[in-house]
């Protein structure tokens, strides 16, 4: 038997809360989805940086229904981001402890991903593995692909109650250890994903961060931390699957990609894995359910040029399909969390 999914109700289109007028007109999510609610520019140039400077508790009203909300027709481009960001999330924090290449753009702006256009970027948080991670993402579209190139939501609450219980508290109780192995080749880079050429800056990084590390061969580095699996919203109360488990997880690389990865390393020295917390693996048919869960819940919504997204990082999961031709997806992260202030009680 399925779980009662939590939060917005299963096929049923929610009505967006209501709020102050001032140029913008809410229509709630697709057909058929919870998530996003949309907000479409009632007026031609209302600047969406001036309107959601004084509309803070409606913004927050619809993250809390909705995870994401996608403001339309307000032609954002990239020399406006960095004000809608600020009106929208507050100051944007670094991207630090990398998982994904990006190229920075403008003051804490980022390409969304540098990551190649024919490989899909599974469901995740921003930066669950962290022991601190932003609560709001707030993405643009500058240049919509030809093909693909949705950035696909999933609510983290839905997706919890469709993990069957004993599977979900093995999680709780054990939390997910992610083991990540720079300087092979493959992958990023530790210069790259701690933003530093200095080997003691990354391990100063990595004690304050709680993360074990390990100097290998060849300029090799191997890190290990353990985080919880479940948060609780700071919020709404609500709980919420919160963790990159399935993104970092070895049975997650694509076939061919993953095929040719693993003749060339053992599993041991893999660019990335996830294992129970307490380093036991994750049986093939556990994955298979979080895997399910995600793709049940899973809504993308084409990009349109001058698109913003806003994502409550804790309330929704997102990724990135497939494209082709060129795209262009900014991105700006704020509002940092550590795990001790969401922490859920089953993980204490």
């Amino acid at each position: 038997m399925t779980p009662r999914a939590s939060g917005p109700r299963a096929g049923l289109r929610r009505r967006v809360p209501s709020g102050p007028g001032g140029g913008v007109r809410p229509i709630g999510p697709p057909d058929g989805a919870t998530l996003p609610a949309r907000v479409l520019a009632g007026e031609a140039g209302t600047d969406l940086g001036r309107w959601a400077s004084g509309a803070e508790d409606t913004v927050r009203a619809w993250l809390d229904v909705h995870g994401a909300v996608l403001f339309r027709g307000f032609g954002v481009r990239l020399e406006g981001f960095g004000a809608v960001l600020r009106a929208l999330a507050g100051t944007p924090s670094p991207y630090r402890e990398r998982s994904s290449p990006r190229t920075e753009l403008g003051d804490r702006i980022y390409t969304a991903t540098d990551h190649p256009a024919d490989q899909p970027i599974l469901l995740h948080n921003e930066n669950s593995y962290q022991r601190e991670f932003p609560r709001r993402l707030v993405f643009c579209c500058l240049r919509a692909a030809d093909g693909g190139g949705a950035t696909p939501l999933a609510d983290t609450r839905r997706v919890l109650a469709r993990i069957r219980p004993e599977v979900l508290a093995g999680f709780a109780r054990r939390g997910v250890r992610y083991v990540r192995n720079y300087g092979t080749g493959l992958g990023l880079s530790w210069q790259e994903a701690f933003q530093t050429r200095q080997r003691t800056q990354a391990e100063r990084h990595c004690r304050e961060q709680g993360i074990d590390f390990e100097w290998g061969a060849g300029d090799r580095l191997r890190t290990s931390q353990v985080r919880p699996a479940v948060a609780v919203h700071p919020g709404t109360g609500e709980r919420v699957w919160f963790n990159h488990a399935v993104f970092f997880h070895a049975s997650s690389l694509p076939g061919e990609v993953g095929a040719e990865i693993r003749k060339q390393v053992a599993e041991a020295d893999l660019p990335a894995n996830a294992y129970y917390g307490d380093g036991a693996p994750i049986p093939a048919e556990v994955m298979d359910e979080l895997r399910a869960a995600y793709a049940a819940e899973l809504v993308a919504t084409p990009w349109q040029r001058g698109d913003v997204l806003v994502v409550d990082n804790l309330l929704a999961a997102h990724g990135r399909e497939p494209y082709t031709g060129a795209r262009e997806v900014a991105v700006g992260m704020a509002g940092p969390l550590s795990w001790s202030a969401v922490r859920d009680g089953a993980d204490r």
